[in-house]
């Protein structure tokens, strides 16, 4: 089409070749507005001062634009109007601080958009709940290089899930007060996908190991599996219907204080229990009023999974 157009106005006369491209409407000139980061750090020298060594500062909204729009105004748009008002958080192109939670995170997701870990964002517990990206995350004054936290991971946790603080002073706990291990290597705080355990109830946004399995795994790789005769409760109900994951005043992070009173949950009393064999409070093999049947793991040693028995013995 191209080549047709040429070869056409190729044999008009030079005079009406002239009068056409005269009445052509001129190129669209580039968007104004946008003066560069150089022009904040006149007013805003405790931001620049460390800035350069941000990620953000070499970002782009938008693969399409030019390099002029890196910076600042790469997330809070042309700087001449902020300039011109002499300041002013409503004259700035996007105010995260006069934003709502959704158009924050929608600001955000401009470039997090393509991140995996991020797909299941619009429907977290968070987002559901109006915690924005800048909630956690300070881009201009973090606390951490990592992840531009606001504050230390486990701190900023506890400032909403004041709960979990005490259940990790426990004398069986995950150590994360003590840098072990964080928040973010069972939870996902941008949301995760429906977990395959705990009969299909959605979990409070665990990081999944792989298979889809419960995070725990992901640490204990032992009690993985697969096994040839599997534990059911494992299985289908996970970790939690017997352990608390955070911290417990039992051994073994166990909800309950004697083991046995656990394992009757399923395996009640009878002849047969709701999910497998029951087992007899007073009998030959098992008098469960005897301190010495009491702790079942005693025998049942693979209580998670086993390879050569079907009662988890030896």
């Amino acid at each position: 089409m191209v080549r047709a157009a040429i070869a056409a106005a190729l044999l008009l006369p030079f005079p009406l070749v002239v009068a056409m491209a005269q009445s052509q409407p001129p190129p669209a000139a580039p968007p104004s507005g946008y003066v560069g980061s150089n022009a904040c750090k006149t007013c805003h020298a405790d931001v620049w001062l460390n800035f350069y060594k941000n990620p953000h500062f070499k970002s782009v909204a938008s693969g399409s634009e030019p390099p002029e729009r890196t910076g600042c105004e790469g997330c809070h748009g042309p700087g001449q109007a902020h300039i011109a008002a002499g300041g002013g958080r409503a004259t700035i192109g996007r105010a995260f601080s006069l934003l709502s939670p959704k158009q924050a995170l929608e600001a955000c997701l401009t470039c997090h958009d393509s991140n995996f870990d991020k797909a299941n964002i619009q429907r977290s517990e968070h987002t559901q709940h109006d915690v924005a990206c800048t909630s956690c995350h300070s881009i201009h004054h973090a606390a951490t290089p990592q992840r531009l936290l606001a504050k230390k991971q486990n701190e900023l946790c506890y400032s909403c899930h004041s709960g979990i603080r005490g259940q990790f002073e426990m004398p069986s706990k995950h150590r994360v007060n003590e840098g072990f291990m964080q928040c973010s290597d069972c939870h996902n705080p941008h949301g995760s996908f429906a977990a395959t355990w705990g009969m299909g109830q959605r979990s409070h946004m665990v990081e999944q190991a792989l298979d889809n399995q419960s995070p725990c795994l992901k640490c204990h790789v032992d009690k993985r599996g697969p096994f040839v005769y599997e534990h059911p409760s494992v299985r289908v109900e996970g970790c939690q219907i017997c352990h608390n994951p955070h911290g417990s005043m039992n051994a073994k992070l166990l909800k309950r204080p004697v083991v046995f009173t656990i394992c009757l949950e399923c395996h009640n009393a009878g002849g047969s229990g709701t999910r497998n064999l029951g087992v007899d409070l007073q009998s030959a093999r098992h008098n469960l009023l005897d301190p010495k049947f009491q702790k079942c793991t005693t025998c049942h040693v693979r209580i998670h999974g086993s390879n050569a028995d079907q009662y988890f013995l030896r």
